[in-house]
Formats: structure tokens, sequence, C-alpha cells
């Protein structure tokens, strides 16, 4: 929901999008403890209680992002957002569009299919987890800085300052 009167993002709105980030960046760059977890399960290994524990604490990262995306969409919600930026040309409006739903999309789609791989052995799951939904992230983050930064320099809109200062 759009809000022409709102010119940024609230603070509770942009303290989840960078704790999200953070957690998200987290579990992407360092997902050593479930790798070797699953590996050794797969091989029918008993991994030992401080693998488990590494393990442990991707899923619980993943709980936390599950948890505050849900808490964040309820605030996107009830708050509203600032309005697009007008002079962006129709096509990138709408790969924006896309992009956030996608981003949104896996917010949830990551860690369910964690939860269903980890805690309840669905092994499809953790491929599509692990294989194809972590690459598609990394793609939509990708395409989300490189607007921020396009917005910031080339357009010189104040769409990155709605997301940091305010």
């Amino acid at each position: 929901m759009q809000h022409p009167s709102i010119l940024s993002y609230s603070l509770s709105q942009r303290f989840l999008h960078w704790a999200v980030a953070l957690l998200v960046f987290f579990n992407l760059l360092f997902p050593d403890g479930m790798s070797i977890w699953n590996r050794l399960v797969r091989r029918g290994e008993v991994p030992t209680p401080e693998q488990i524990a590494s393990a442990n604490i991707h899923a619980y990262v993943g709980i936390a992002i599950l948890l505050l995306a849900v808490f964040r969409l309820c605030l996107r919600f009830m708050q509203g957002v600032p309005p697009e930026v007008s002079h962006e040309p129709a096509i990138f409006r709408l790969g924006a569009t896309l992009a956030h739903a996608g981003l949104y999309v896996l917010l949830f789609a990551l860690p369910l299919s964690g939860i269903a791989a980890y805690y309840f052995g669905f092994n499809s799951a953790g491929f599509v987890h692990a294989d194809v939904l972590k690459i598609i992230l990394w793609g939509l983050i990708a395409a989300h800085v490189a607007g921020a930064l396009v917005h910031q320099f080339y357009w010189k809109s104040n769409v990155l300052r709605r997301m940091t200062l305010g």
C-alpha cells in the first residue's frame, strides 16, 4: 500500500529491512554448519554436538528471518510505503515491483523450505532451498542493490535515503 504523503520508511521499517538483510547475508555467507550436517546425515554418519549446534545456528537465523519478514509485511500494510519514483521509466518500476515481490516470496520460501528439510527430513525441500532458491535470492539481491545505486547516482532520487536515514 503506497501513501503519497509518506516521504520515507518508518524507523521500524528501516530497522527491520537492515536486520533482515544482515541475517540473510549471514546465512548466505556462512552456511557451512548446515552443509556439513547435511553431508554427514546423507552419508549415514552421526554429527558431533558442535556440528549440530552449528547447523542449529543456521536454522535459528532462518527462523528469525521468517518471523521478522512476517512482522515487516504487517508493518508495510499498516504503515504504508512511500510512493514510487514517478520519473523512473515504467519498465524499471515494473522490474522493481517484481523484484520486491520476489524478495518477499523468498523471505518466506527459503526459511520454510529449510524448516521442511532440516526438521522434517524432506530432502527435495533441501535441494530447492540450497540449490535453487539461494541462487535466485543472490540474483534478486544484486538487482535490488543495482536498482538502489541507479536511483542514487543516475536518477538522483531519494530512494536510497528513504531506507537509510529517512
